[in-house]
């Protein structure tokens, strides 16, 4: 595992147990998704590199607008579906033909692959990458080189 993966995905695990809270991103105090992955940023990279904006639990759904991938376009960097790596952000479309909307880091790939994400009714937590999941993945990112 490379430096900058073995750095996202302990930061990611210390983060296991918060709370999920809608637009939150505070470490045992409540997060969701989005909040996971600003917390992890500022602990592996430093400050957040945008605000951001209010957003509503269906996210930007009625009108279609993939938000969240371009956003993850414009501070992460894109990835081959294929190329995992433990510490990959992973953008999940929770049903056909909705906009993607939900966020995790792969902790481990392989046969025992898993993944961290702040998830609704359960919290921070570390979930089997099952193909369930896997269906679901629409696009994989690694956080910037500048991450340690």
């Amino acid at each position: 595992m490379s430096a900058r993966g073995t750095a996202v995905v302990a930061a990611a695990r210390g983060w296991i147990g918060t709370p999920y809270v809608h637009q939150a991103a505070r470490k045992g105090a409540g997060c969701d998704c989005l909040g996971l992955l600003r917390g992890i940023w500022r602990e592996v990279v430093g400050e957040e590199p945008e605000a951001i904006p209010s957003y509503s639990m269906d996210w930007s759904e009625p009108q279609g607008d993939e938000q969240l991938w371009r956003a993850a376009l414009r501070h992460l960097s894109p990835k081959v579906l294929i190329d995992e790596a433990p510490g990959d952000v992973l953008l999940f479309r929770m049903r056909s033909g909705a906009v993607a909307k939900h966020l995790g880091v792969a902790a481990e790939v392989g046969a025992q692959a898993s993944f961290i994400h702040g998830y609704s009714g359960h919290g921070v937590t570390e979930s089997p990458l099952s193909l369930p999941w896997r269906r679901r993945i629409v696009a994989r990112f690694e956080f910037p080189a500048e991450a340690i």
